[in-house]
This record gives C-alpha cells, structure tokens and sequence, in this order.
C-alpha cells in the first residue's frame, strides 16, 4: 500500500510518499480500505513538532523526533478484514473512525470500539470531514460546556472546522448560537445556523456588552480574562484551540484560560478529544444529528492523495473555511 511516512520534523516537504506492506489486524481490530480522510491542526503540530514545549508534555509529540509515522487521525472506508474478537463488523461494511493516525495511507487498522458506521446520507468525502472536528465540537458543547436547551452560546472561530459543526450542534441541542468570524464568511456562517453573526474585523466580541451561557473559543484570539467579560456569572469557557506558535501557543493560551477557574465564578475549561473515552458512542451520536440532517458537514477543498502535503500548507494558513478532505 501507500503511506505518507514522517520520520522527522518539518514542513510538507518531509512527509515521504512511501510503498508499505497492507497491515494486518489485530484481534480487536478492522482493517479499513481508505476512501477519504481530512486535514487538520493535528496533523501539522504533530509534522512539525510544535509547540516545542509539546515534545516536553510526554504525549504523542516525540521529544527527539515523531512518534506518529503515519499522519491522519480521520478516516472513511470500507471494512476489508477483520480480527477474531470483532463482531459489529464484516468486510464490505461502510465506516468512519477518529484513529488518531493512519489515515495518511491506502489501508488502516482500527479498533472495533473507535469504530461507526458512516452516515447513509455522506460520501466518502463528507464522511471524513466529521470525526475529529465535529467529535471536539459536542464534546466542547454538551459534556465540558454543559450545554442546555435556550442557552445563548458564543462560537468564537464559527467558520473552521471545529466552528461550523459547533454552530450547526449547538442549534440541534436547542441553543440560541452567535458566530464570530471574518468578513467573507459571515454569511457562510449565518447559513449553517446561526442566529446572529459578529464579524470580527468590525467589532471585538468582548466589548459589546452582551453576556453568553457558553463560550466555545476555537481562536484564541482574546484572552481568558477577556472571554471572562462575555459570559453571565455562571457561564462557560471551554478552549478548543488558540493561534499557533513556535514555542507555546496554543497550549499556553488553553492553560493559562483554565489558572483562571479557581478565582472565578465562571467554569474554565477544555475540550479533550484525543483522550475521549466512548469515541464509538460519540460517532453514534453525531451520525444520528447528521442522517435527521441537524448536522452537514461543511468541506472547503477536496484534494487527490497524492497532494497530501500542499492540502497540509493549505491548512497551514490557517484560513480554510470548513474542513479539507483527501480522496484516496
């Protein structure tokens, strides 16, 4: 099979096009033929190792080089073999995963308990645009944000990822949903969902006097203390992500957001899903939001897999609307 091999830090550049023998599942696993996977910050922190003080935090961050060798924590496929314990699944069967790493490849092994079936009503495409940013987005909303019918929630980052599934969950959990965005995708934003738009380049969303239950802050553009000024006394802060940097952003932007818990009346707090316990049941969740058509997942640019790395810089730049997603 072929895999884009990362074997050191760097740009797109080092990601090696390489040929592979198809891996072979494990007891509890399915081996998963690859149609589509999806890029994002994940994928870029861990190619270029960043931030530095990652590789300090004993995760999945290499301290001298990565630990991941094949990048892709999203894939959609179908089941080609599977391993003696798994009983939900047999060859031929259409799925989506959230496997952290792999999806970069022809071929993937994934644990039956991080595994769904994909929604009747996506492609392949659409498929592998939802599992890591639309997992973080309920997990952010419904379990750390502690979301409830006519809540007014703030999604600050609307128009990412993360941020167009937040609005469209937020709406189908009975939210009142306000975006923060850029000009040219305020009415993206406002078509998703949302009941009102701030475009960010006119107005500073911390300063306009309104007040929100739930805070979901996908850019870090504010501080914590500033998001502090837009929720009611018992509001929400829950940090999904933040502006990248070299040596500690986003990681000191969702730190320095939850020091601040302890002192005041409002709940700080982070969306983890890379150490999200359920994954399958989450993935249930979420493709029950999306075949109601609650939930559409929103793609900006689908890119053949040979072009993993510019769909990679792409990303980089941090302004794509939506998710991009590889075809395989």
């Amino acid at each position: 099979m072929r895999a884009f091999v990362l074997r050191s830090y760097g740009s797109p550049d080092v990601l090696e096009l390489t040929d592979m023998d198809k891996p072979v599942p494990g007891d509890d696993e399915a081996l998963v033929r690859v149609r589509a996977t999806s890029v994002q910050p994940y994928d870029w922190h861990h190619m270029r190792g960043e931030p530095y003080v990652a590789r300090l935090m004993g995760g999945s961050v290499g301290l001298r080089g990565p630990k991941l060798a094949i990048l892709g924590a999203d894939v959609a496929g179908q089941v080609e073999a599977v391993g003696k314990n798994v009983k939900g699944f047999r060859p031929g069967d259409e799925v989506y995963a959230m496997p952290l790493q792999g999806g970069f490849s022809e071929y993937v092994c994934v644990r039956e308990d991080k595994l769904a079936p994909k929604p009747k009503n996506l492609t392949y495409e659409q498929a592998a645009a939802v599992p890591m940013a639309a997992m973080t987005a309920l997990l952010g909303l419904r379990d750390a944000g502690r979301i409830q019918p006519g809540h007014e929630v703030l999604v600050n980052g609307a128009s990412g990822g993360v941020g167009t599934f937040a609005v469209q969950i937020a709406r189908a959990l009975g939210a009142k949903v306000t975006g923060v965005c850029s000009t040219r995708n305020v009415e993206l934003v406002r078509t998703i969902g949302a009941d009102e738009v701030i475009d960010y380049t006119k107005e500073d969303f911390t300063r306009n006097g309104r007040r929100y239950d739930l805070l979901l802050d996908n850019a870090g553009s504010r501080s914590g203390s500033a998001c502090r000024r837009v929720l009611t006394r018992k509001g929400a802060c829950v940090v999904v992500g933040g502006r990248p940097g070299r040596w500690l952003q986003p990681a000191a932007h969702a730190f320095s957001t939850l020091a601040l818990s302890p002192f005041v009346s409002q709940r700080m707090a982070i969306a983890d899903v890379v150490h999200c316990e359920e994954p399958k049941r989450n993935l249930m969740t979420l493709t029950g939001l999306i075949e109601d058509g609650r939930v559409t997942p929103v793609v900006d640019r689908c890119y053949p897999f040979e072009e993993i790395p510019a769909a990679i810089g792409y990303v980089e730049e941090g302004h794509a609307p939506g998710k991009v997603v590889i075809t395989v």
